[in-house]
This record gives C-alpha cells, structure tokens and sequence, in this order.
C-alpha cells in the first residue's frame, strides 16, 4: 500500500484489489474507487494535484489518473516491474524504477509517453523518490 496527499485528497493503493481509493480529507470518506493495472505499488502526484501517477508492478505498466475525472486517463508500458514513481518539480516529467529491468523510465507527463529509459543497475525500487526536486525537462 502507498499514500500521497495532494489538494484535499489522499490516494491510497489496494494492491490485492487492483485500484486506488480517493479519499477526502475533509470527510474521511472514500469518494471514488478507481481501477487501475495489476497489482499497484506506489503513487505519485503531479505538483498541481490533477494528475496521480500509479506503478502497476503487476502489468508493467503506469496508470494516469486525473483527478477531476476520477478514472485513469492514460496507461502507459513501462520496464519489469515497476514499483516506485515520482513526479518532477515542474510536473513534466514522471521518474518510475523497473525493478526487474533494472532500468528508470522517464514519462512526458504531457503525451503520457516513454522519453527514455536509464539502466541504472542493480534493483533500483525506491530510488525515485530522491527525483522529486525539479529535474531538466
């Protein structure tokens, strides 16, 4: 399970049930339950709150979800076994660990497609989390 908070909401994974539950802070109360790729790891938010990034560990796969919308805008193909992601500083770009290919791919968050692929060696789960300040774009 992961967590990030953003503008009035918490996001939390479900990693059995395949989805993310949007919670309001103000209430407490779950105000949407959104389907997502297999076996969700961890989130990320954009900088603005309208989008949140999910690393679908299960399908290799990213799920863009817009938060106004409530549902998943985009899926985008990533490396083996993606588990952490983390979002630029300026929003245009999310950083997401393959663990499995040992690899960082790099989303334009504006196309929600792959800009490049670093190898970075061996098992990299959490490192995206140090990409939080802003990166080049």
């Amino acid at each position: 399970m992961a967590v990030a908070e953003t503008r009035g909401y918490t996001y939390v994974t479900n990693s059995a049930a395949n989805t993310v539950s949007m919670i309001d802070t103000a209430t407490d109360s779950v105000v949407a339950t959104i389907p997502v790729g297999v076996s969700p790891e961890e989130l990320a938010v954009s900088p603005g709150g309208t989008r949140a990034y999910v690393a679908n560990g299960g399908d290799n796969t990213v799920s863009v979800i817009d938060r106004v919308a409530r549902r998943v805008i985009a899926t985008v193909p990533v490396g083996s076994a993606p588990f952490a992601v983390a979002v630029s500083g300026n929003g245009t770009r999310a950083y997401v660990t393959n663990a499995a290919s040992n690899t960082v791919s790099v989303i334009n968050t504006s196309a929600n497609s792959i800009v490049t692929t670093i190898p970075v060696g061996g098992f990299p789960p959490g490192w995206p989390s140090a990409l939080a300040a802003p990166a080049p774009t």
